[in-house]
C-alpha cells in the first residue's frame, strides 16, 4: 500500500511542494489530525481521540517544543515534575507514557511519511522517546489510589440519608431545586444498587428497567438493561442486563419514575434529566458525590465508583455466588472482580470461626 493511500499520511495532509505560511504549526496540526485519522479508522471512541490529542497538545505546550524535537529526556523532565509538584498517581504517569508512546509509533511509521516530511522541512525527524528504561510499567490489574475502596454499611447509610435530608430541606424552605436533589439521591442509590459505572448510569433511560419474570415481586424494576457498559479498545460499549436484588432500592426508583421524573415534562425518556431537560453526565456525578462527602466530612479519597466497589463487597459478605457478582458487574474475569472485594473483618471472622467449627466439630 502506498504512502498516499494510508489514512492519516503525509502525504494525504500536506500538499507537497507547497509552502506552508507556518510550517511547525501546520506541520503539528497535521499530524494530530493524521493521528485521529488513524485512530478512527481502528473505531475508537471520540472522546478517547480527543483526550489523547489534547494530552499530546499539553505536552507541546509544557516542553514549548514539537514532537521532531522531543528527546527521551524531556519525558524523563515531565515524569520526574509530575511526581514530585503534582503528586500524580501511578496509573496517571502510565497513561501520559502510553499516550506518548502511541503518538511516537505513529509519526515515526514510514509508512506514514512523516519522519521524510520532518527531514526535509526542518532538517530533523521525529524519534520515540517512550522506552522500557524510562517509561512505567503496568505491573497490576489495579492502579487506583490505595484509598479508593468500599464505603462501609454506615458510611453508606449516612451518605444516602445526607442526600435524602437535603431533598427534605429543600423543600421546607420553599426553594427550587427539590426535584433535581431527589434526582441526585436517587442516582447514587442506582449507581450502588446495580453496581454501576458513572457513564452507564448517565446513559440510562426509562426504558432500560424491565421485568424478571423470576422475581415479579419488583414490578417493572425487576431487570436494568445496561447499553454503556465499558467497551474494549476499539469496540462498542458492552451491555448486560443487571437483576434487581435490592428491594429498597425498587421501591426509590419506582417512586422517581411515577411521581417525580413527571413533572419536568420531558418528551425524552432520558432517566436524568437536567432542568433544561438534557442528560447529567458523569462529572456532575462527580461533584454530587463529592459536596455530600464533604459536607459529612467522609475520607477525601471515596469517590462514586466506590459505590460500586460497596455493591460486589456487600453482596458477597451477605453470600451471594460469586459468579453472579461477576456477571451482575460485566466483568469478563473473576480476578477483576476479586480487585474490587473489601470483605469486612466481621465477615472474615465469621468464615473463619464457621470453617473452624465444622472442621473441629464445635457446636454442633
Amino acid at each position: 500500500m502506498g504512502e498516499e493511500s494510508v489514512p492519516g499520511s503525509a502525504a494525504v495532509l500536506l500538499i507537497g511542494g507547497v509552502r506552508l505560511l507556518h510550517p511547525e504549526d501546520q506541520v503539528f496540526a497535521a499530524m494530530l489530525e493524521g493521528w485521529s485519522l488513524q485512530q478512527r479508522s481502528r473505531f475508537l471512541a471520540e472522546s478517547t481521540i480527543t483526550a489523547r490529542r489534547q494530552l499530546i497538545e499539553r505536552f507541546a505546550r509544557w516542553s514549548n517544543e514539537y514532537p521532531w524535537r522531543w528527546r527521551p529526556q524531556d519525558l524523563e523532565e515531565w515524569t520526574s515534575d509530575a511526581i514530585a509538584e503534582r503528586q500524580a498517581a501511578h496509573s496517571t504517569v502510565r497513561g501520559v507514557h502510553v499516550t506518548l508512546s502511541l503518538f511516537f509509533d505513529y509519526i515515526c511509521d514510514p509508512r506514514y511519511g512523516w519522519v521524510d516530511e520532518c527531514q526535509r522541512r526542518f532538517g530533523t525527524f521525529p524519534v520515540q522517546i517512550c522506552h522500557e528504561w524510562n517509561t512505567v510499567l503496568h505491573r497490576s490489574e489495579f492502579e487506583a489510589r490505595p484509598g479508593n475502596r468500599a464505603l462501609t454499611r454506615a458510611e453508606l447509610q449516612l451518605l444516602f440519608d445526607h442526600a435524602d435530608d437535603r431533598v427534605d430541606e429543600v423543600r421546607r424552605l420553599g426553594r427550587n431545586g427539590w426535584m433535581a436533589a431527589f434526582r441526585d439521591a436517587t442516582l447514587l442509590k442506582v449507581c450502588y444498587a446495580w453496581g454501576l459505572r458513572r457513564r452507564e448510569v448517565t446513559m440510562l433511560e426509562t426504558v432500560d428497567f424491565g421485568r424478571n419474570p423470576k422475581a415479579p415481586e419488583f414490578g417493572d424494576a425487576g431487570s436494568l438493561l445496561v447499553r454503556y457498559g465499558k467497551a474494549k479498545a476499539g469496540g462498542p460499549p458492552r451491555r448486560r442486563t443487571v437483576l434487581s436484588v435490592f428491594g429498597w432500592a425498587v421501591e426509590v426508583v419506582e417512586e422517581w419514575m411515577t411521581e417525580v421524573r413527571p413533572l419536568y415534562e420531558l418528551r425524552s425518556a432520558v432517566l436524568w434529566p437536567t432542568e433544561r431537560a438534557g442528560r447529567v453526565g458523569p462529572e456532575y456525578v462527580n461533584k454530587v458525590f463529592k459536596r455530600y462527602r464533604d459536607e459529612l466530612g467522609l475520607p477525601g479519597e471515596l469517590g462514586p465508583h466506590c459505590l460500586r466497589h460497596s455493591y460486589v463487597t456487600h453482596l458477597l459478605e451477605d453470600g451471594w455466588d460469586p459468579l453472579f457478582v461477576q456477571q451482575q458487574v460485566g466483568h469478563a474475569w473473576s480476578s477483576t472482580t476479586a480487585i474490587y472485594t473489601k470483605v469486612s473483618t466481621d465477615y472474615k471472622n465469621t468464615v473463619l470461626r464457621q470453617a473452624l467449627d465444622d472442621r473441629f466439630g464445635i457446636g454442633g
